[in-house]
């Protein structure tokens, strides 16, 4: 049985996790030890180190034969010049997984769509160039970059960009709640899902049927906007819609992080992850993955 090596820890790894028993013997990477009893409980077996501390990854080196690599580079800025656009973490864990006797035979990586930038609403597959339009984003592509170096060297990488997660404990609700303005119908932008189920599955997909130095759309079959995409949720969970605004009096009505995120469109294209991962989405349009949501909640309250 291949050794499988989960870094990242996060909501998306245990969702994962009860999909690879039985297929790998599986290790966690944890930062705190405290994280350690739930992975051993849930059938992994935890290994304790740090990607920002790179001493403590020597144990990993020759550890697993396939990596599942879901750690995001840091949130904040990194300090000096042109390094404040790499992912240390990604650099560390591929200096610590190169010191080992052999290299992994599989990496699979969890990036982010937000490396395509604004593409004005167009429809966008992985051939389109790379314009980053933060800070965040531009260590996704180096993390990429990275990567795809690393892959050159024998390893088989595949690459899953991922859009906004949604899960049943992942929607707007409190947004909602607090009435945070949306833009107009004018002004609004296109934006892109997946079910964190479903990314857990098209993880899988690409752990078997994963292309060398390939990336994926990891997109559900939505074409939906932002605002869209609210009402669709207040609907559904009865909460009063939020106001819109146009994007000038948004601009200076919400905070620049708010603002952030309505300052980018586009419209992905998940054929790939269809033809070449075999992929069959348990929730391919946002409405079905928020029906979900408020069957689980009807079923949780009665």
């Amino acid at each position: 049985m291949q050794k499988l090596l989960i870094v990242g820890c996060g909501d998306i790894a245990r969702r994962l996790l009860p999909r690879l028993l039985g297929h790998y013997r599986v290790f966690a990477l944890v930062r705190e030890f405290e994280q350690a009893a739930f992975w051993r409980d849930s059938g992994a077996k935890p290994v304790l180190a740090d990607l920002d501390q790179p001493r403590s990854l020597q144990r990993i080196a020759g550890l697993a034969d396939v990596i599942v690599h879901l750690a995001p580079p840091p949130a904040s800025k990194l300090e000096g010049g042109a390094g404040e656009q790499r992912d240390r973490r990604t650099c560390n864990l591929l200096a610590a997984l190169s010191r080992g006797l052999s290299l992994p035979q599989r990496i699979v990586y969890i990036s982010t769509t937000g490396v395509y930038g604004d593409c004005s609403g167009e429809r966008v597959d992985e051939t389109r160039a790379l314009r980053p339009g933060t800070a965040r984003a531009h260590r996704r592509v180096d993390a990429e970059r990275q990567l795809r170096a690393f892959g050159r060297r024998g390893v088989v990488v595949s690459i899953l960009r991922a859009p906004g997660i949604y899960a049943t404990d992942r929607l707007p609700l409190e947004r909602l709640r607090k009435a945070t303005a949306a833009l107009n119908e004018a002004d609004d932008v296109y934006t892109n899902h997946v079910h964190a189920e479903d990314l857990a599955a098209l993880t899988c997909a690409a752990l078997r049927y994963g292309r060398s130095n390939r990336i994926y759309n990891a997109t559900d079959d939505s074409e939906i906007k932002m605002g869209d995409y609210f009402d669709l949720v207040a609907d559904r969970f009865g909460i009063p819609r939020v106001p819109r605004l146009s994007r000038s009096a948004a601009q200076e009505q919400l905070s620049p992080l708010q603002f952030s995120f309505m300052s980018e469109s586009r419209r992905l294209s998940n054929q790939r992850i269809r033809t070449e991962l075999r992929a069959r989405l348990r929730f391919p349009l946002v409405d079905d993955g928020v029906v979900a949501a408020v069957d689980e909640r009807n079923s949780a309250c009665s």
